[in-house]
């Protein structure tokens, strides 16, 4: 692989949308905002939500939407990697945000889906139908935690509504080609989970043993300790995830038969999406260290959004 640095100096990034313009949008949930990186390196922050921000998308009317997770506490282990280790003290509640990029614009969506209070919103899709879906990863206290779930929306709805709830740490999201699967990415035991897709945010759902109706498509591949984050999807349906501690992308074939992994300089590689003309740019967040990279010769395309800026 050949990696490109493009910025450094980022507090914890993620939820990184490649633009038409070349620029790079994504959150930094440390310092609380929604900010570009330019081709060059220059870091311009576009909005200050504070809280968490953490998963980003564009929406059918171009504004971003953001999954704010209401706050991370921090440490620094050596080397000066910045992780997060639970509920911020001054956490401020999970949340659905959207920015407009032309005024920069903040609005609050809503904060509960089907009389659920949202916890830590996590990550985003939407589908072809300019909804979304998008995940709770739940929060983490000292003695105990709040599981979260799988939620839909529409935008200018005044709330989502529950696809699967409650599951264990959901974290990426994502949806096949076709549109008829959706996968999410569980962070504790680094599995990877599908549905079938029935209609807009309505899935069909196994029945027990599966704990919230999904199908098990991969655990925690290649026997690692590891934990699974967000998400991309490839040109041919197979998902990369990236994957912390472990630090590295995992692609993982529709099927689950087949996984490889691709090293990254970072035990928390977070995120990452495809760019570029051909989409052969993959955009990665190293959140520990701070960095937006590029990997320029990507071997398969990615999957092109359903909506973009």
């Amino acid at each position: 692989m050949k990696i490109r640095e493009i910025a450094s100096g980022l507090q914890f990034p993620e939820g990184p949308v490649a633009m038409s313009d070349g620029s790079v949008v994504l959150v930094e949930i440390a310092r609380g905002t929604l900010s570009r990186v330019t081709p060059d390196g220059r870091i311009h922050v576009l909005a200050a939500l504070g809280g968490g921000p953490n998963g980003a998308a564009i929406g059918p009317d171009g504004a971003v939407y953001i999954c704010n997770n209401g706050g991370f506490r921090y440490t620094s282990n050596p080397g000066g990697c910045l992780r997060p280790i639970g509920q911020a003290d001054d956490y401020s509640g999970g949340r659905i945000e959207r920015v407009n990029l032309a005024t920069g614009r903040i609005e609050r969506l809503f904060d509960k889906a089907d009389g659920l209070t949202l916890r830590g919103p996590n990550d985003l899709v939407f589908d072809a139908h300019g909804g979304f879906y998008f995940t709770d990863l739940g929060k983490v206290r000292e003695e105990d935690m709040d599981r979260g779930g799988l939620f839909y929306a529409m935008p200018g709805a005044q709330g989502a509504h529950a696809v699967a709830h409650p599951a264990m740490t959901p974290n990426g999201v994502a949806l096949s080609p076709d549109g008829q699967t959706l996968y999410y990415a569980e962070t504790e035991g680094a599995r990877l989970w599908a549905f079938e897709v029935t209609g807009p945010g309505e899935v069909r759902k196994l029945p027990w043993p599966s704990p919230q109706g999904a199908r098990l498509v991969a655990a925690s591949p290649g026997g690692h300790y590891q934990r699974f984050d967000s998400m991309a999807v490839d040109a041919f349906g197979n998902l990369l995830v990236a994957t912390l501690l472990h630090g590295g992308i995992t692609v993982i074939s529709p099927d689950g038969q087949h996984c490889s992994h691709w090293p990254l300089p970072d035990q928390f590689t977070t995120n990452l999406c495809f760019g570029g003309q051909d989409l052969r740019t993959l955009y990665v967040t190293l959140s520990g260290s701070g960095r937006l990279i590029a990997i320029d010769d990507w071997p398969v395309p990615g999957l092109p959004l359903c909506f973009n800026a």
